[in-house]
């Protein structure tokens, strides 16, 4: 092999998750900046903002943190929220695992820190093709950080100029939340799990005092999803 060929080859591995990584990088652009808004008119630094990003960077719990702060809630109702609706990054690391057998757990923690909704969508699939390793993941994981990092400042910096509400920033939860929803509903045991969420979970809302409709609504769901599958492939 030449050496002009195998600085092609060495190259190749960040060209190529760059290259994965620009849609998620363009789609955290408007979610930061909203999340930005939000969190410094719920009274968050810009500081604190940016420090959030680095040490969560997680824009669901950043959202719910943030509206959370709004709502007065306490810090231990935060913590124990955010945790809950984190859970999921403990599957998707050990889904991801499979593929990094032999790495140091120091590599290991870095590249866990790095997984979201999205770019464990986007290394999965490419994993499951054959063509793609450590380095091409983990441009993935850590370009995205850097533009969800870069975004929510921004916002935070933006936010001081934007009235409340103004252009939709408000709604912004809602709309993700309902955008990944509908990325999710492959077939109709997805269908019948999102579907027994939302109806929990407002029937909890209506009739049990407290916050708990989430959560009772997230495990109820969860749960009658399984056995509807299990109901499934046992009569395929």
């Amino acid at each position: 092999m030449t050496d002009s060929a195998a600085t092609e080859d060495d190259d190749s591995w960040f060209r190529e998750g760059a290259m994965a990584a620009w849609p998620i990088c363009f789609g955290y652009i408007p979610i930061g900046l909203a999340l930005g808004v939000l969190g410094n008119q719920a009274g968050l630094p810009v500081w604190a903002v940016t420090m959030m990003s680095i040490m969560v960077f997680a824009g669901s719990a950043q959202f719910i943190c943030v509206a959370m702060l709004t709502a007065g809630a306490s810090l231990w109702a935060i913590l124990f929220t955010t945790f809950v609706v984190n859970l999921r990054h403990f599957l998707m690391s050990s889904a991801v695992a499979v593929y990094l057998s032999g790495l140091q757990r120091l590599l290991l923690s870095f590249f866990a820190y790095g997984i979201t909704d999205e770019s464990f969508a986007v290394n999965m699939a490419r994993f499951r093709t054959g063509n793609w390793d450590f380095k091409r993941a983990l441009t993935v994981n850590q370009l995205s950080n850097m533009a969800w990092i870069l975004s929510t400042t921004c916002g935070a910096l933006l936010g001081q100029f934007i009235p409340r509400g103004a252009f939709g920033t408000d709604y912004a939860l809602t709309a993700m939340f309902l955008a990944l929803l509908l990325f999710q509903l492959h077939n109709i045991t997805f269908f019948l799990t999102g579907f027994a969420a939302l109806l929990i979970a407002t029937l909890w809302y209506l009739f049990i005092p407290g916050d708990s409709y989430i959560l009772g609504a997230s495990v109820s769901a969860a749960t009658i999803g399984y056995f509807f599958k299990r109901y499934q492939d046992r009569h395929k």
